[in-house]
């Protein structure tokens, strides 16, 4: 009597056995067949996009401070201020500006003003525009030549 008991409670742990061994094979099965999940943080196409900068960061990289420069925001058509004096915060990426300006390369006022929207992140240096007096004054002094 003692071994049907002891044969029936191995028979039981086998067939147990057997179930789980099953249940692994499809949970193995099933994991295998799904694609691998990619994680959509690390695509490695896609650059990262710049930081602009204000125009005491833009102002920095000048000579002088930009002083004399002119400069714009980055979704203004032919307006731009030039650059006559820049009071900067401790920090120095802060501060206030003022300028004279521009409409289309000429003059618009005389008088410099207060320019507004100095810490937001869409300024320009223009190029083109910047210290045209100081490259007439330059060309308009006579040459030396040696003798």
């Amino acid at each position: 009597m003692a071994a049907t008991l002891m044969n029936r409670a191995v028979s039981r742990t086998e067939t147990i056995g057997a179930f789980r061994l099953s249940l692994n094979l499809l949970r193995n099965f099933s994991a295998q067949a799904s694609p691998p999940i990619e994680n959509p943080s690390s695509d490695p196409v896609k650059p990262k996009r710049k930081k602009k900068k204000n125009l005491i960061e833009v102002a920095q990289f000048l000579p002088n401070w930009g002083i004399g420069y002119h400069m714009a925001k980055a979704h203004w058509n032919g307006i731009s201020y030039e650059i006559t004096k820049i009071n900067l915060y401790k920090d120095g990426r802060h501060g206030k500006a003022w300028g004279i300006v521009h409409k289309d390369g000429l003059r618009a006022a005389e008088a410099p003003k207060k320019i507004s929207g100095v810490h937001k992140r869409c300024w320009k240096y223009i190029p083109n525009l910047s210290k045209t007096a100081a490259t007439a004054t330059n060309s308009a002094t006579p040459e030396v030549q040696a003798a």
